[in-house]
């Protein structure tokens, strides 16, 4: 990570990406980080990337501004889970680790690794509960199986599907309501079977799920908020 300064957007983190597959230099946000992402193709310099940054200096100010504020793991920090907010909260006498309690996310122990108990809570809880979606998914509608879950932490996609039959979920679906959950399970097990987007595709998924409409415009509306947590 680097850091930079442009006339309209002030000092910005820049994040360098070499792609032997890019055709060309992009640009993009990367909502984590909270930073812009520089995409360079093998032939291209840092000075090419360097051009498009300031070609797209107003573009670069006006999305990282527009990003919702990040959201530490931290005691009285809220937290939804599945869409339900949870504010964490220390117990330091507790003995039970973590756990949810009153739509709270209560931590024992020293608070120094308070947020680090939580993330490795969350993303348990998150293949538990992803994967019990992927299951009923399975037995209710027929959907296919996937030869297996992975349940990583990514910085823009929901979920993906490789050839092998492996699918994989952000764990971050977990703070996301059961609904759009439920959306992004069918939408990635429809493309066990059609590896597009194409017409079969999409009959696939609103056979497995009446949430596509809903899902697809929370997720654009609150998307950028839990990548920004944690």
């Amino acid at each position: 990570m680097e850091r930079l300064c442009l006339p309209l957007a002030g000092e910005v983190s820049v994040r360098w990406r070499r792609n032997g597959r890019a055709r060309r230099v992009s640009l993009r946000i990367d909502l984590r980080a909270g930073a812009v992402a520089v995409t360079l193709p093998p032939r291209a310099g840092r000075e090419a990337g360097l051009a498009l940054l300031r070609e797209h200096d107003g573009w670069v100010a006006a999305r990282l501004a527009a990003l919702p504020a990040a959201i530490g793991f931290a005691e009285g920090a809220l937290v939804p889970v599945e869409g339900v907010p949870h504010r964490i909260r220390h117990v330091p006498d507790g003995r039970r680790g973590v756990w949810i309690e009153a739509d709270e996310i209560r931590v024992s122990g020293d608070p120094c690794f308070l947020g680090r108990r939580v993330a490795d809570y969350l993303r348990r809880e998150a293949r538990t509960r992803l994967l019990g979606r992927v299951q009923s998914a399975v037995r209710g509608s027929g959907a296919p199986a996937p030869r297996r879950l992975a349940i990583k932490d990514t910085s823009s996609r929901w979920g993906s599907c490789s050839s092998d039959g492996t699918v994989m979920l952000s764990w971050r679906l977990l703070m996301a309501p059961p609904a759009v959950q439920d959306y992004v399970v069918a939408h990635e097990l429809a493309h066990l079977r059609h590896l597009d987007h194409g017409t079969a595709f999409w009959r696939l998924v609103e056979q497995l799920t009446p949430h596509r409409a809903h899902a697809e415009a929370w997720l654009k509306r609150f998307g950028p908020e839990l990548l920004r947590t944690g």
